[in-house]
């Protein structure tokens, strides 16, 4: 008797497949201070977590406690910041969406108001503040879409500092492991094709193909259910000549 396939081990949830939570230092967002109010803080130090590409500032607000958020590129230890009404709209600071002239190139957005960033917080990434109306802010994201988001949310303007650390090579499988861990994503993963055919609907044969279309539907029962789920479109595109 075969082994369940891995979509549906990975579907039970087993610890084998979660990502680690030891070493986390605290969640990264904004303090829940009123838009209205205007506060200072300055950088104490820049942390390094585990699981996280981008580096965090630890930064004490003159209330004197403590928020860490994902550094942007020229934090360093010391940096002044302000957040609030009537901050400028300067890199490093936290303002209101709606505060944001257009063009501006901002990070670590929220996507409710009073969230404390949710958007924009990978090593290198930022989003461009695309035209404001009467009651929303455009922005436009790396994919190229554009959203309307509430103009009560805040945004740290500037990019997500460690940009580029996912061009650098691994080297050795173990290191890819140890990385892939970190996030909880699944490594090495073996192709079904590749695999006996108890193990996987698409293993087995003298050949590794499929032997079928790859497509299955919405509603296959989970052993079958893999390859590409309930599909729109495969394959390339192909232009049609006019006739």
């Amino acid at each position: 008797m075969g082994k369940r396939t891995l979509v549906r081990r990975r579907g039970r949830g087993g610890k084998q497949f979660r990502a680690i939570i030891v070493g986390k230092i605290a969640p990264t967002k904004y303090p829940n201070f009123e838009i209205s109010e205007l506060h200072n803080g300055v950088v104490m130090d820049l942390i390094h977590e585990r699981g996280r590409d981008a580096p965090v500032a630890k930064i004490k607000f003159d209330d004197n406690n403590y928020s860490y958020v994902p550094a942007t590129e020229g934090t360093a230890v010391g940096s002044k910041i302000e957040m609030g009404n009537g901050a400028k709209p300067a890199p490093k600071n936290i303002l209101d969406l709606g505060s944001i002239p257009d063009g501006t190139i901002v990070c670590n957005i929220e996507r409710h108001y009073g969230d404390g960033g949710k958007m924009i917080k990978a090593a290198g990434s930022s989003a461009i503040v695309f035209s404001h109306s009467i009651d929303s802010v455009k922005i436009k994201f790396p994919s190229g879409m554009i959203l309307d988001m509430n103009p009560r949310c805040r945004a740290m303007i500037g990019i997500i500092a460690g940009g580029g650390k996912g061009e650098k090579p691994f080297l050795k499988a173990g290191n890819k492991a140890k990385y892939m861990q970190s996030r909880g994503r699944l490594y090495p993963v073996v192709r079904g094709i590749a695999q006996a055919a108890v193990y996987h609907p698409h293993g087995g044969g003298r050949h590794q193909h499929i032997g079928h279309p790859s497509s299955v539907g919405r509603n296959t029962p989970p052993g079958a259910k893999v390859g590409n789920i309930s599909p729109r479109k495969t394959g390339r595109a192909r232009i049609k000549k006019r006739q």
